[in-house]
């Protein structure tokens, strides 16, 4: 079998200071006046090592790393860059490496994924804004925008009918022509939905926190669920791991399309100090140990055509096939501020050759492979990569915002948008996870772990103001978001411990993450209709569930065994499972046995009408 080619891009050697966690958390300055993206300083990092710069909080505030926010597009070998944090979108000349063009967005548009049509207009993903753009890079400027969904996430372009498929969180799936204009069609699927790939007759789209994989046949049905496969048994005898958050999803030369995505751990994780999550402290490396490891697939739905599993750090936001389809580059969003007292190696990018045969591709493990350079040392965060039309390996990198292409770099235009609270939820600490590996975008995979001496927990969301929510955790023994970062990050997460304006910075960025947009499922009056049956003294909902966060911040017994913190219901729509436990699949399931009875709402007595009147409204939170 070909040696599996690792790239180590950069080497940081830390120095941590013991912190004092009951040191209570502070409101932080965000920014300084003057232009929007500057950084401003908060305070001096000292001799922690681990931050060589002053601790800084951006203005506005840099939304959470998505990845896969760069193409290479046919004009004069070019690339297409999304900068959801300036909110511009950019053409690069990658020959002469200089930018030909800066297209100025909204605030708070955030593009997102771009795709190129056949008459070499490209198209933009709004995910903030819920809107797409279509900008022509030659004559630069910006051709059309329209409304599309709540959040925008993965196009495709079909040069047989000359029409963009777009995927949209909210489920639908719109097809729509690339000159503008109205959808000529809209379908309806799961929640969720990422990225979008044309294979053939048949359309492949991924769900982003199941790593579903849909395939959707030309009639509009789903013809198959697929999901990508773990690391096969024998590896690892002592655990068991699920497919999880699928980062990214791209069309393979070949047919079929290649996925990275997570895998999480459904075997019992035991909690042990000191040491974290037992079991995942193995000197700061992604190969074995943690309870997330990445993973790529190349499948087709008739059969995985070949899969690398422990292939790189922790975020696997993007990958590209080479062209001429013999290997595959994946980068780690989390992987270039890898940090330990004794150093640790940071392992941004892997350059992966796709074996020529059959023996033994399926199921690869990296980890136990060589380790080669990609022709470039960098420090930067690294969120996407293409291959351009000359074979070159392209990566963009986040703040400072660059392209680099075969170890050239060029710094991209624009204000700072640095920001320590940001650096640090991303970050892959020596347990191989980082914040964002369990609250991917800021927001929460869905997953339900089992720990020892506690049970079924499911990760628990974040978004809308969290500070205002304390005290944290299922049974809201975290007092403090300092008990937390310490517990959680320092302790279990095994992550270099953070002194006081590192809590603060990363409290205030975490502080700042949206809440989820309402999901409308309803029309207005089977709405307001809901929001009766829910605000009824009777039933008892707002007992609980009310003030600007829908939460009292309590812990109560609703009747599943013992009391646990009440959540908030803003954008519960968008975050099934529920129920601490993740008993209940939909809404609709929360009524049933799983829920807690009588204990959790007065509801039994509610009509089958009453009842879904009542989620609508839920929905629409």
């Amino acid at each position: 079998m070909k040696r599996i080619l690792i790239t180590l891009f950069a080497l940081i050697l830390v120095a941590c200071e013991a912190s004092d966690p009951s040191v209570p958390w502070h409101s932080i300055p965000a920014g300084t006046a003057g232009a929007a993206g500057a950084a401003g300083s908060i305070g001096s990092a000292g001799s922690f090592g681990f931050f060589t710069d002053d601790v800084v909080v951006a203005d506005p505030s840099p939304p959470p790393t998505s990845g896969g926010t760069l193409i290479a597009i046919a004009q004069g070998h070019k690339a297409a860059v999304s900068d959801p944090d300036l909110d511009q979108v950019l053409i690069v000349d990658l020959d002469q490496l200089v930018v030909t063009a800066t297209i100025p967005l909204q605030k708070g548009d955030e593009p997102g994924r771009l795709v190129e049509d056949g008459a070499g207009l490209v198209h933009v993903a709004l995910r903030g804004a819920g809107a797409l753009v279509t900008i022509d890079p030659v004559a630069p400027s910006l051709v059309a925008r329209q409304n599309v969904c709540t959040y925008p996430r993965g196009l495709a372009y079909d040069a047989r009918n000359d029409s963009i498929y777009l995927a949209c969180a909210g489920g639908e799936l719109i097809t729509l022509p690339s000159k503008g204009g109205e959808a000529t069609r809209r379908l309806r699927f799961d929640r969720d939905l990422r990225d979008v790939v044309i294979d053939g007759d048949r359309l492949l789209v991924t769900r982003f926190r199941s790593a579903e994989l849909l395939v959707i046949a030309p009639d509009g049905t789903i013809s198959s669920r697929l999901q990508p496969p773990v690391l096969p048994p024998g590896v690892d005898e002592l655990r068991s791991f699920a497919p999880a958050v699928a980062w990214r999803m791209v069309p393979a030369p070949g047919g079929g399309a290649l996925i990275s995505y997570q895998e999480e751990q459904i075997s019992e994780v035991p909690i042990q100090q000191p040491g974290g999550y037992e079991g995942i402290f193995d000197g700061g490396s992604r190969c074995g140990g943690s309870i997330v490891r990445s993973a790529v697939a190349w499948v087709k739905p008739e059969a995985l055509v070949w899969s690398a599993h422990n292939t790189i750090g922790a975020l696997p936001v993007d990958l590209a096939m080479a062209p001429d389809g013999t290997r595959v580059v994946v980068v780690s969003a989390g992987a270039a501020f890898i940090a330990s007292n004794i150093g640790a190696a940071a392992v941004q990018a892997v350059d992966i050759p796709i074996p020529t045969s059959d023996a033994g591709a399926p199921g690869l493990n990296v980890c136990s492979n060589g380790t080669d350079a990609l022709n470039s040392v960098i420090a930067e965060q690294v969120v996407a990569v293409a291959f351009d039309a000359r074979g070159r390996t392209v990566l963009q990198t986040r703040q400072p915002s660059g392209l680099v292409v075969e170890g050239n770099l060029l710094r991209l235009p624009g204000p700072s948008s640095a920001d320590t609270g940001h650096k640090i939820f991303h970050l892959e600490t020596l347990g191989g996870i980082a914040c964002a590996s369990c609250h991917p975008e800021g927001r929460e995979d869905g997953h339900v772990w089992t720990f020892t001496n506690l049970g079924k927990r499911r990760t628990q969301p974040l978004g809308g103001g969290v500070l205002a929510t304390a005290p944290f955790h299922w049974m809201g023994e975290m007092a403090n978001f300092d008990v937390l970062a310490h517990e959680v990050f320092n302790n279990r997460m095994s992550g270099p411990v953070l002194q006081p304006v590192h809590v603060q910075a990363l409290a205030n960025w975490v502080n700042t993450i949206p809440a989820w947009k309402p999901f409308a499922s309803a029309d207005a009056a089977t709405i307001d209709r809901g929001r009766a049956v829910f605000t009824s003294p009777a039933i008892g909902c707002v007992t609980c569930h009310s003030g600007p966060h829908m939460t009292n911040n309590a812990n109560v017994n609703v009747g599943t065994s013992e009391a646990f913190q009440v959540p908030s219901l803003l954008g519960v729509g968008w975050r099934a499972p529920f129920m601490h436990d993740g008993c209940a699949p939909t809404l609709e399931d929360r009524f049933g046995p799983c829920g807690g009875g009588e204990a959790h709402g007065h509801v039994s007595a509610l009509t089958p009408a009453q009842r879904t009147d009542l989620i609508s409204y839920l929905l629409s939170l």
